[in-house]
């Protein structure tokens, strides 16, 4: 939370607090020194501290009288107090937020290669937790304002507008962006974001989700890159965790998504020697002798996978290297070759 919205949401917290006390003096008060009922105490507290200039319960005496000059004086300045908290708290509150949104659009106008997530609900958020586990720079687009606190509590960069208006995602740097993540509930928007965000950006990498198997070909169509089906996904983990209980619970545990827990890594053959020109193999590299690290995966310039490498493979340029290591050896990977 911004700590001006913070800091007016104390003093209105204080504010609220110092009216309860005062009314619970006031109605102990009368209830003690006049005799009155507990409603007659209530009713004399609010008028007196309202000034509202209605009349007496019953007459006062002196000693009632001395009670409700102090109780008026008291009303006088936490009553005013309060008011002016909440007045302020109200005027300032658009402005607070233009300051916000200003300076979280200066932060997103300096992302270059960044990922946009459209949509904040399960998907993006979990997402987002995996992008921030990878120190990744993201920008989140959500079209319900009621979630911008949520967003600030988790320290995400954000845009509050319609995924589907170019604005919304010229705004996010979409054409500064590497990659999109569209994870927004409705196929049809997503379609929508998929085709403007390839019309706004010929190069970038489009990842959308998908309910129905329906809606594959049609945002492939459009222009994603891969298409996820969470639903069928989770179907068929939850019929591997029968099938393979132990090979699938090994697999969730190799990228846990937490500060500390990633145990796979994709590295760009370039970062890992100096020369590009030079032709060398994973056995020439030795990341195991040098991180802990193993290869368990080459992606060659084409793009295609192939899986448990030989060490004699050598290494083509623009191509990647997918290592298996505990999260201790895959940091002593990324501080060995300076991989951000």
């Amino acid at each position: 939370m911004n700590p001006l919205i913070k800091f007016f949401r104390t003093k209105i917290y204080t504010a609220v607090f110092l009216l309860v006390v005062l009314l619970l003096i006031g109605v102990t008060g009368y209830k003690m020194i006049s005799s009155y009922s507990w409603i007659d105490s209530l009713y004399m507290t609010v008028i007196t501290m309202t000034t509202v200039g209605f009349g007496e319960v019953v007459p006062l005496d002196d000693q009632s009288k001395i009670f409700t000059i102090f109780l008026i004086l008291a009303s006088v300045v936490i009553v005013g107090y309060a008011l002016s908290i909440i007045t302020e708290y109200i005027l300032s509150k658009n402005d607070i937020d233009e300051l916000i949104h200003k300076k979280m659009q200066k932060k997103i106008d300096s992302f270059k290669g960044h990922i946009v997530i459209c949509g904040y609900g399960r998907n993006g958020k979990q997402a987002a937790r995996k992008l921030l586990a990878h120190k990744k720079e993201f920008v989140v687009v959500e079209k319900d304002k009621e979630i911008e606190e949520r967003l600030q509590v988790d320290g995400v960069s954000y845009v509050i507008g319609n995924a589907n208006e170019d604005e919304t995602l010229i705004q996010a740097g979409i054409d500064r962006a590497s990659c999109l993540i569209s994870a927004l509930p409705n196929d049809a928007d997503n379609l929508f974001v998929v085709l403007s965000t390839r019309q706004l950006n010929k190069s970038i990498n489009i990842i959308s989700r998908a309910s129905l198997e329906t809606s594959y070909d049609k945002l492939k169509l459009a222009g994603a890159n891969n298409v996820i089906l969470p639903d069928k996904i989770g179907g068929d983990h939850m019929a591997s965790l029968v099938v393979v209980p132990g090979l699938m619970e090994f697999i969730d545990n190799l990228s846990i998504v937490g500060k500390s827990n990633i145990n796979i890594e994709e590295v760009a053959v370039e970062k890992l020697y100096s020369n590009s020109k030079e032709a060398r193999t994973i056995k020439d590299l030795d990341l195991r002798k040098k991180t802990g690290c193993t290869v368990i995966g080459y992606k060659d310039e084409k793009g295609e996978y192939l899986v448990n490498p030989e060490a004699e493979l050598e290494l083509a340029s623009n191509s990647k290297l997918i290592v298996l290591g505990r999260p201790e050896q895959i940091d002593a990977l990324n501080s060995e070759y300076n991989i951000n």
